[in-house]
């Protein structure tokens, strides 16, 4: 199946609010032709209503794909209405947090290509990364389809087995308002030294910003990084002897951080 048989037989965009629009947008800017896309959504933005493709109108039988972007507690409603469209013609791909892929083909059967992934909010502005993996009738060419179509709002890696989106949740799913948390904890810090709230917001965010931006471009890896800009006996250090306490500070404090995200995925996937 390619992204040709996707524009000829349609795809079925199942809520478009924040992440399926922003997929939607991505979409379209590759050159998916709008009126290959039928969105099903009960509040669409008027950005999506103006894009030509088609809102709320009656789907296809068949699509290529349906792409399952609805929140958790709109499942319920939502998924048994497309359980004629299981069976194995059409790939199923679903970014909704917390329904595994069990749900899934108990609803539209055993025989349904599904793949589950794990986007984060990122994703919103293409910089997210997305966790996905496919059940037994999701081939090779379902997975490289799912793939090209979630690298629109970022990167994009593939699972060994469904389990491992528990830990994807929460390192990389819950991990932004991690990192949303050390801005405000650095801004802070800032002031407290003596600098003006907006200046040190400002940068706060810039240092955030940019040092996740080196990281991700630079050969060197994130500890050799850390290394360049610690001169011995000098200010970084003095900060990172506080930062790196194996007992009172940082590796201690994210790892239990992790661990509660993680282990509250298990919890809220177990009912």
């Amino acid at each position: 199946m390619s992204m040709e048989t996707v524009a000829a037989r349609g795809l079925v965009l199942l809520g478009c609010g924040k992440m399926g629009g922003a997929m939607l947008q991505g979409w379209l800017a590759g050159g998916l032709p709008p009126s290959s896309v039928w969105v099903n959504d009960p509040n669409p933005s008027a950005w999506v209503q103006g894009t030509g493709v088609r809102v709320n109108q009656d789907l296809p039988s068949a699509p290529a794909i349906v792409l399952v972007a609805v929140k958790p507690q709109m499942m319920a409603a939502a998924l048994p209405s497309l359980a004629a469209m299981g069976g194995g013609g059409t790939l199923f791909v679903s970014v909704a947090a917390g329904t595994p892929i069990a749900h899934f083909e108990q609803v539209l059967g055993v025989g349904t290509p599904i793949v589950r992934a794990m986007p984060n909010t990122p994703a919103a502005i293409g910089k997210g990364i997305t966790a996905m993996i496919g059940n037994a009738h999701a081939t090779p060419a379902h997975l490289d389809l799912s793939q090209q179509l979630l690298s629109a709002v970022g990167q994009v890696l593939r699972l060994q087995d469904e389990g491992q989106l528990d830990a994807v949740t929460g390192l990389s799913g819950s991990g932004p308002a991690y990192v949303f948390h050390l801005i405000e904890c650095m801004a802070a810090a800032g002031q407290a030294m003596g600098l003006p709230a907006d200046m040190a917001m400002q940068l706060a965010k810039a240092t955030v910003a940019g040092a996740g931006a080196l990281a991700e471009s630079a050969q060197e890896s994130p500890a050799q990084l850390r290394q360049n800009v610690t001169s011995p006996n000098g200010t970084t250090q003095a900060g990172l002897e506080v930062l790196m306490n194996p007992e009172t500070g940082l590796p201690p404090l994210v790892a239990a951080t992790v661990a509660a995200a993680t282990h509250r995925s298990i919890e809220l996937r177990n009912g």
